[in-house]
């Protein structure tokens, strides 16, 4: 029974990446819109290698490839995407704060989640499972 929730939950995180990196490409310019709202700089660049890495990232959840690189890599993402788009504390017209708390927490959640999947597929052999 736990491998098999645990390979549900790696399959659902890898998914909640995938389906958003896919968005990203096909609703392209809904997307520049909204990074063009918080005030970002290098749009095109950032949201395309925001696409890529969680189209590739996700599809290696699902995959059970590469778990904990991406996994970690995710966590990253999600504290950049946190602090950029999802910054409550500041005040964009059109933009309603207290949808983006709630957007800030979730993925809050999300990256415990992803610290939880790293943790559980790390082997002594990782660099990174080194104390």
């Amino acid at each position: 029974m736990q491998v098999a929730l645990a390979g549900v939950g790696r399959v659902l995180l890898g998914l909640y990446f995938l389906v958003p990196g896919i968005a990203k490409f096909a609703d392209w310019e809904r997307h520049v819109t909204l990074m063009e709202t918080h005030e970002m700089g290098m749009i095109p660049l950032q949201l395309a290698v925001a696409g890529v890495v969680q189209v590739i990232g996700g599809l290696c959840l699902i995959l059970n490839k590469q778990v904990v690189i991406c996994a970690l890599g995710f966590v990253t993402t999600i504290l950049l995407i946190n602090v950029n788009l999802h910054d409550f504390w500041n005040i964009y017209e059109g933009v309603n704060a207290e949808r983006e708390t709630q957007n800030f927490v979730k993925n809050l959640a999300i990256l415990a989640g992803l610290l939880v999947l790293a943790a559980a597929n790390m082997t002594p052999e990782d660099p990174v499972a080194r104390d």
